[in-house]
This record gives C-alpha cells, sequence and structure tokens, in this order.
C-alpha cells in the first residue's frame, strides 16, 4: 500500500518541489543552498566561528559585548538565501509542513544543550499577531522538539504582554528598548519554570534582545538554567 501510495503521492523536497527518496526533506542542490550551521560556534547564541575549537567556550563579537542572560546557545541555520525562504514560508506563509524537518535540525544543532530534565518554552506572541498569523511559529517548534525529545513543552509559560514593533530594520539599541516590560512570566503557568532548567526556543535570533526578554522572564519566574536555541541566527556577513 506505501509503495502504491508513493507511485501516486511521490515525496518531493520542501523546498523545489524536486522528487526525493525521503518526507520532508531537501533534494541535493537545496541542501547545498541552505546555510546550516556546523563546526566551531560561539558558545552563546551558536554563530559560526573561525579556527578550530577550544576548551574554553568562545564567543562571538556579539556576545563578548553584550550581557546575555542565558547560559548557552545554539542554532541551525544563517538566516540567509534558501534559510530564509524556509523560515519566512513558516513565518508568514502556513509552512506548516516545514516544522518537523526544521524541528530536527535544531535538535541536532542544540544536541549539546538539551537536557533530558529541561522544559521547553517558546518565546510567546502577542494575542493581536496570532489572530493575524494563526499560530506562534516558536511554539509550534517548541512542541515538535519537545514531542521529539519525550520532554515537557509549556507553551503558555511565558505571555508577550506588550505588543511591541516589528524589528525589522531597527539597530540594536532600538531592539532592546522595543522589548523592554514586553514578556512576563504567565501569571500561573509561570511558576511550573520554578527550579526548571529551560530550553527557550524561537525562530530567528538577530540582536538576542526578545531573546533576552523572554530569559529574564523565566529567571522572574524561578527557572535555573536558560538555554536558548534557534532555527536560524543573523549573522555580520548576511
Amino acid at each position: 500500500m506505501k509503495t502504491v501510495f508513493r507511485l501516486i503521492y511521490p515525496s518531493q523536497c520542501i523546498t523545489c518541489d524536486a522528487l526525493v527518496d525521503d518526507d520532508m526533506t531537501l533534494c541535493g542542490e537545496c541542501w547545498r543552498d541552505t546555510p546550516f550551521i556546523a563546526g566551531h560556534v560561539c558558545e552563546q547564541c551558536g554563530t559560526p566561528l573561525p579556527g578550530e575549537a577550544s576548551d574554553v567556550a568562545d564567543l562571538c563579537d556579539d556576545c563578548m559585548t553584550i550581557a546575555r542572560p542565558w547560559a548557552r546557545g545554539r542554532a541551525a541555520l544563517l538566516y540567509k538565501g534558501n534559510a530564509r525562504r524556509l523560515i519566512l514560508g513558516l513565518k508568514h506563509g502556513d509552512r506548516l509542513d516545514l516544522v518537523r524537518p526544521a524541528a530536527g535540525w535544531m535538535e541536532h544543532a542544540g544536541r549539546d544543550i538539551i537536557g533530558p530534565e529541561m522544559i521547553v518554552v517558546p518565546v510567546p506572541a502577542h494575542w493581536k499577531r496570532l489572530l493575524k498569523r494563526r499560530y506562534n511559529q516558536a511554539a509550534v517548534l517548541a512542541q515538535q522538539i519537545a514531542k521529539n525529545r519525550g520532554v515537557e513543552c509549556l507553551p503558555d509559560a511565558l505571555i508577550r504582554q506588550k505588543q511591541t514593533l516589528i524589528q525589522d530594520g531597527m539597530g540594536r539599541d532600538a531592539r532592546f528598548e522595543n522589548v523592554v516590560g514586553a514578556i512576563a512570566p504567565h501569571r500561573r503557568n509561570g511558576a511550573r519554570l520554578a527550579g526548571r532548567d529551560v530550553l527557550l526556543i524561537d525562530d530567528v535570533m538577530t540582536s538576542g534582545a526578545t531573546l533576552a526578554a523572554a530569559s529574564e522572564a523565566c529567571h522572574v519566574a524561578g527557572a535555573n538554567q536558560v538555554c536558548v536555541l534557534t532555527l536560524a541566527r543573523v549573522a555580520k556577513d548576511t
């Protein structure tokens, strides 16, 4: 039956619709055009770094100059090229079919920071934005990662209590100012973070302002260690 189904509906690349061997994968050409992050990376945000990894945790220029309220961070992709197209499809194009492969890439990138007792928490979206988009892409990624890893996910541990401006085109300082007071623990569910290690999930990290606000909210709720994992990282060469 599966063979017949595949004859009628063959597996296609999630980007270009070329035929592939397995569902939810990229064809060879699109894989080469997708900037996966590998090798030596910044310990706090996952940005690729030159040279070889050392015994001392290395940081990128941004993480050396900006205080990060989280312990460790990773990202699966650089936000450019085919990665940018995929993320925009997930974020604005209702491409929920991308959640499974994207979550798998994130798991691989974060394999050394994801602990078995962690609780997975997405960066929250404001309710007005949810009305427009219908779902929070960070939440669906968090739920898939938690399902794959067999750990707890708390999608409503945090709330976005203030609708912030869209940050595209903003400078670093403006981004941090934009999220001041925007994210807080949920009045009831936030208490479940007390004493727990948290894996904080978002789709893209640029300056880290939103992740910082969400990390601080986790600590206000009593969380122990917070680590961050994003689908993509905006790097300075993009």
